[in-house]
């Protein structure tokens, strides 16, 4: 009895383990690569509704950018609504680039993103400007809708020639250079 028991468990978690034909991998990894780039096509209208449409209506997301981490979508809507307003918007003739875009499908029903990305865009002042970032997006089917979960964002350094709003490094005996 334990035998037959312990071979049933053994087969429910081989059918669970959502073992993905090729031809799934192909279809899922177009379906969250189309989400991501629809979402951030900068040539639409309503930009930050987009974006926040790339997560969960309800339950957790949680969110590491800039050294802090969110875990409500509430949260997550006021940063995005803000970085928008304050920042999107005031953008000239943005262009979000793809650098690169891996996706690696888990299940028929989850996959992890890990790409670059670059906004090339004029400021305000009409200075050449660019944000540039990586993320690595865990995402989840559901209701039909693939939706971030769980993503890190980390900025990429500005180039040596890029000027900086940081202060100057302190040097290794604590004054400014």
């Amino acid at each position: 009895m334990r035998t037959c028991f312990l071979a049933l468990a053994v087969a429910a978690l081989a059918a669970c383990s959502g073992e993905v034909s090729e031809s799934q991998k192909a279809a899922v990894s177009a379906e969250v690569e189309a989400a991501l780039r629809g979402a951030y096509d900068l040539c639409k209208p309503d930009v930050d509704e987009r974006m926040l449409a790339l997560y969960p209506e309800s339950g957790p997301v949680l969110s590491a950018a800039a050294g802090r981490i969110t875990r409500s979508r509430d949260t997550l809507a006021a940063q995005i609504h803000y970085f928008w307003r304050a920042i999107g918007m005031n953008m000239k003739e943005p262009r979000w680039i793809w650098d690169s875009l891996h996706v690696e499908v888990l299940t028929p029903t989850s996959a992890v993103v890990t790409a670059s990305y670059r906004i090339p865009h004029k400021t305000p002042r009409n200075q050449d400007h660019v944000i540039a970032r990586a993320m690595t997006a865990l995402f989840e089917k559901r209701a039909g809708k693939w939706v971030i979960v769980e993503e890190h964002l980390s900025n990429v350094p500005p180039s040596p020639d890029e000027p900086s709003m940081a202060p100057p490094e302190p040097t290794l005996s604590g004054k400014k250079p």
